[in-house]
């Protein structure tokens, strides 16, 4: 896998014309290097391929041996082709691949898809010959697609490029897609072309050793042709490059994606609790969040999803309307849709008075409106009617069953009359025996007017669900991460360089509780004992009753070893735990922590979890020696904003906790919302942290102490 996410070039996004891809999303001739007779060869399937699917540019087969390939004139090498060139395919072995695309460069080609295998996905010397194609386009300023990918297709009737070696041929339509993995790629081109969905642009970039997934999708973003996009990825090399793209492209079309290739292994092997709850690959998820991307565990679901978005408005809102002839599907619909967040509003008196006029005598008028089985094409009419110029209805989700003694056909027409108007959303679930000509009639007029017909109630709701969950990213504001200027950098900055000087991984506890004490992040009162006598004059500065613990580098999770004792009332208890734990351990640094004990709060965790080219993920959840066990925690990209640390509190499972339950009096969240801010803004002005645990944080009705905290730096 780290072969194929690696990605040589040191180009930003943002630094690139998004015209620059055109050369290889529309070509207006292509080369193709390794064009061959031999039937079922790369070389030929692509060639067949584009002359199928009727590509609408010149077509150049390069192969020195043979006049023409399937019919059409071929050339020896392409400084032999005449005329322009703007896309070359490259289907030969992977050790010629550098010379080639120093000709490529030379002969003035743009972009260039190397279906050929061979790279860094093959260890040291694949890497090498990666390295040397990549330096000669960088050269002349080729761009590369792939290698090891299947390549690009463009559906639009002005190209027809089907610039891959698959075997689907979609129809024209406005989804896009890209995909890391070809064959999940291809197919989920498979399952829109089932669904009779059509598609726009296809990619699947393989190594994607230069052309990124980032770039593709700012590409789409900008591309009128582009509705909705559809994205699978395993990760991502240069995350936060993606996030830049993906905060700006969602906004402006849904963004549906899907992601693969969890592990737990990287939990192995952190340190803290944080670290630890973070080892599963949650990033990518994350990152789909804090960008607005909707984000789809099941790909049939994504898929059914992406026939709502390519023909249907965003709703205005969570309020949604249902039109049924039939009881049963409507319940199960209302289920779903609720779960997703929409409500079903109580229809207004004009509304009604209209209905009693309109409907059969037995139809029931209402939220949902049943016109019950015998209902024909004028009551499906009127209920939808009355349905858009209701303005507290903003979508409209379709029971249609097809009854064997209407007219199903005058049906189709009418919700298709209405669909086309676009004033609202419509998901139709279309209940019919396909086998029946009669019917299949009917779903082809529903299909071809672009309503989204779903076999089953919860497949439909779903996709109205996801069409609301887009309206809510489109208005959702996170706001911007509050910077407090109470804070002391410089001193801050000297504990950390003192650490590092010292070759420190872990913070001493005194250096760890003095960096959050210049991020006026409160904790309880300490102080650092050396022995017996240091650790009661401490504790009686304190005040009674107190917390020791053990304080040595080797000491990660003391409670776990007999290193810390709580509630010591008096001198005698702080004179026996120290000398009994200077017996347990043999630590040469060993020291006491001497801590004001804390009782009867709530016992919360925050933490940091650094991880490469994207920042700091920051944990929230119950905290306390349950949290391994229980892992109700909750993580967010920092920076972290306020209202995302709202939502933080509010997405633990065990949230109505923090408010009181059983008498017990609630904590004071806003003090809790500001320690997770701190934090946030601690590590993004410090990346060398690598990771934070403050564990417990000791929450009160009135205020929140950090009662034990660890920080972990970069050796380097």
């Amino acid at each position: 896998m780290e072969a194929i996410l690696e990605n040589e070039t040191k180009i930003t996004v943002n630094e690139k014309s998004v015209h620059e891809l055109d050369s290889l999303f529309k070509p207006k001739a292509i080369a193709i290097i390794g064009a061959s007779s031999k039937e079922l060869s790369i070389g030929n399937v692509i060639l067949k391929n584009l002359i199928h699917y009727g590509y609408t540019g010149k077509i150049f087969p390069i192969n020195p041996k043979e006049p023409t390939v399937r019919d059409i004139k071929a050339y020896p090498t392409i400084f032999d082709v005449p005329g322009d060139i703007d896309l070359a395919h490259v289907i030969i072995p992977s050790k010629f691949v550098p010379q080639i695309i120093e000709d490529c460069g030379k002969r003035g080609i743009k972009s260039v898809i190397i279906n050929s295998a061979g790279f860094s996905e093959m260890g040291e010397e694949g890497v090498a010959l990666q390295k040397a194609f990549l330096a000669n386009a960088k050269k002349y300023g080729v761009r590369i697609f792939g290698p090891n990918c299947q390549g690009i297709i463009n559906a639009d009737p002005q190209y027809n490029a089907y610039c891959d070696f698959t075997f689907t041929f979609p129809k024209p339509g406005s989804i896009s897609i890209v995909a890391l993995s070809g064959g999940v790629g291809a197919f989920i081109m498979q399952s829109l072309f089932d669904l009779e969905i059509g598609m726009h642009m296809y990619a699947s970039n393989g190594n994607a050793c230069d052309v990124s997934i980032s770039e593709v999708v700012k590409y789409y973003g900008d591309d009128d042709g582009t509705k909705a996009i559809i994205l699978y990825t395993e990760g991502f090399h240069k995350p936060k490059e993606f996030m830049d793209v993906a905060k700006i492209v969602s906004k402006k079309k849904p963004i549906l994606a899907m992601k693969s290739g969890r592990t737990e292994e990287g939990a192995k092997a952190a340190a803290s609790h944080t670290g630890s709850l973070a080892g599963v690959d949650i990033t990518t998820e994350l990152i789909f969040e804090k960008t607005g991307i909707l984000a789809f565990n099941n790909e049939e679901e994504m898929c059914q999803a992406a026939m709502a978005f390519s023909t249907q408005p965003i709703p205005k809102g969570n309020r949604v309307g249902i039109i049924t002839n039939s009881g049963g599907p409507a319940v199960i619909a209302t289920d779903e849709l609720v779960s997703a967040g929409l409500q079903l509003p109580a229809l207004s008196d004009r509304a009604k008075n209209i209905l009693i006029e309109t409907m059969l005598p037995e139809a029931t008028i209402g939220n949902p409106i049943d016109v019950v089985a015998t209902g024909g094409g004028k009551h499906f009419r009127s209920a939808l009617d009355v349905l858009m110029q209701e303005e507290t209805i903003d979508s409209v989700y379709i029971n249609f069953v097809t009854a064997p003694f209407t007219d199903t056909d005058e049906v189709a027409r009418q919700i298709v009359e209405v669909n086309k108007q676009k004033r609202k959303p419509i998901v139709c679930n279309f209940m019919t025996n396909m086998s029946l000509e009669r019917f299949q009639v009917t779903a082809k007029i529903l299909k071809d007017g672009g309503v989204p017909c779903y076999s089953f109630p919860t497949t439909a709701a779903k996709a109205l669900g996801a069409l609301y969950k887009y309206y809510k990213v489109q208005n959702r504001n996170i706001g911007e991460a509050k910077i407090f200027n109470d804070v002391n950098k410089t001193e801050v900055e000297n504990i950390l360089l003192q650490a590092k000087n010292e070759k420190k991984e872990f913070l001493k506890s005194a250096q760890t509780y003095n960096i959050l004490s210049q991020y006026k992040i409160p904790v309880a009162d300490w102080q650092i004992a050396n022995d017996v006598n240091d650790a009661i004059k401490a504790a009686e500065e304190i005040g009674f009753p107190v917390v020791i613990k053990a304080d040595a580098e080797s000491l990660v999770h003391k409670s776990d070893s007999g290193g810390v004792v709580i509630n010591l009332k008096n001198a005698d208890e702080v004179k026996a735990t120290v000398e009994k734990m200077k017996k347990a351990f043999e630590a040469k640094d060993l020291k006491f922590f001497v801590q004001k004990f804390l009782s009867d709060g709530r016992e919360l965790i925050a933490g940091v979890s650094a991880k490469k080219d994207l920042g700091h993920l920051i944990m929230f959840g119950i905290g306390g020696i349950y949290v391994e066990v229980m892992k109700d925690v909750v993580f967010k990209i920092s920076p972290v904003t306020e209202m995302e640390a709202n939502e933080m509190l509010s997405q633990i499972k065990t949230s109505k906790l923090l408010d009181g339950v059983r008498g017990e009096k609630g904590i004071h969240k806003q003090s809790v919302i500001e320690i997770i801010q701190r934090i946030s803004q601690l590590v993004t002005d410090f990346p060398q942290i690598q990771e934070m645990d403050l564990n417990p944080i000791m929450a009160f009705e009135d205020k929140a102490f950090v009662v034990d905290a660890r920080i972990k730096i970069k050796k380097d």
